[in-house]
């Protein structure tokens, strides 16, 4: 009885220890787009923004400042009035910048960019609703449209080596594995699905924890963080009963450290980020700065990341 007390008591103080030592955590400093950022990619020194107002800027990140821009073409509307298109995804390869922009029929176009030249390779005449798109490699690109289809494309012959239909429900959002071998796609049903990327074929089916549309997707070292309009951020580890964390608020934005030893999530109505140990559940210190939700989470390293929400801002952090 007086060991059970002591025991109690000493994982009392223990909690206590851990709540004192979790701080707040404000930015070093912020890049500052020319539009509101809808998605960003990093690549060794240079992070590429993607914003609606049709441009890319590609940031130096030790100097701070843009030092190049890729701006698409304007798009005429009904009215003959010239407007920028919005950007929805980019990503980065080897000295080539993938966009996918909406055009003027709400249809998508989808850019490649290099050596200074903006190819448009596929046009909006095509019909094709696509949410993102990501670089397999240098020749081949993976699509993943609002009808929760999955293409992969081959840009050199024009074809598409594979087109399959994964859900019912809306797609989510999409992720590849840093070694490109997979693919987790979520929906608007809560399901989170992972995928060979070179076969198409679905590997597994995760027990899903969310019950409602999943806004997005972090995937890292066999461990799984979604965000989902259910308020609840869940966590698939591998070798570990998948579990959910309720919030008061919905959870817009997940992000994952390389080795996935350290999770984040947004969290509450001040938009403050979350980091927590997905394998213990441990929260530690709160990411504050935020003026709307987060919508990308990027880790650069264990101690880096970068962040961004639906304004002009990117944050860069530093995390003990």
């Amino acid at each position: 009885m007086v060991i059970s007390i002591y025991i109690k008591y000493f994982i009392l103080i223990c909690f206590i220890y851990i709540q004192i030592d979790a701080k707040d955590i404000f930015p070093t400093f912020k890049l500052k787009s020319v539009g509101f950022v809808n998605d960003f990619v990093i690549d060794k020194n240079h992070l590429y923004a993607a914003n609606d107002m049709g441009v890319v800027d590609i940031f130096d990140i030790k100097k701070k400042q843009i030092v190049k821009q890729i701006v698409l073409p304007p798009l005429t509307t009904s009215m003959n009035k010239l407007i920028a298109p919005n950007i929805l995804s980019v990503d980065y390869i080897n000295n080539k910048v993938l966009i996918v922009s909406i055009g003027k029929s709400s249809y998508t176009n989808v850019w490649i960019y290099e050596n200074n030249e903006l190819k448009n390779i596929i046009n909006e005449e095509k019909k094709l609703s696509i949410k993102e798109a990501r670089f397999l490699d240098d020749k081949k690109i993976i699509f993943g449209t609002l009808g929760s289809e999955v293409i992969l494309r081959d840009t050199t012959e024009n074809y598409n080596v594979y087109k399959i239909h994964i859900s019912y429900s809306a797609l989510g959002d999409m992720t590849l594995s840093d070694d490109k071998q997979e693919i987790i796609v979520v929906d608007e049903g809560g399901e989170v699905k992972l995928i060979d990327a070179k076969s198409s074929k679905v590997k597994k089916s995760f027990k899903a924890q969310n019950v409602d549309n999943i806004f997005h997707v972090a995937f890292k070292n066999g461990v799984v963080l979604t965000a989902g309009q259910d308020r609840r951020m869940a966590v698939y580890v591998k070798n570990q009963k998948p579990y959910y964390i309720k919030n008061d608020f919905l959870v817009y934005c997940v992000g994952l450290s390389p080795s996935a030893k350290v999770g984040v999530f947004s969290r509450g109505e001040e938009n403050y980020l979350q980091l927590f140990n997905p394998k213990t559940k441990e929260f530690t210190d709160r990411l504050v700065g935020h003026k709307a939700p987060p919508n990308n989470i990027i880790f650069i390293n264990e101690k880096e990341l970068f962040s961004s929400d639906a304004r002009r801002e990117i944050f860069y952090w530093r995390i003990d």
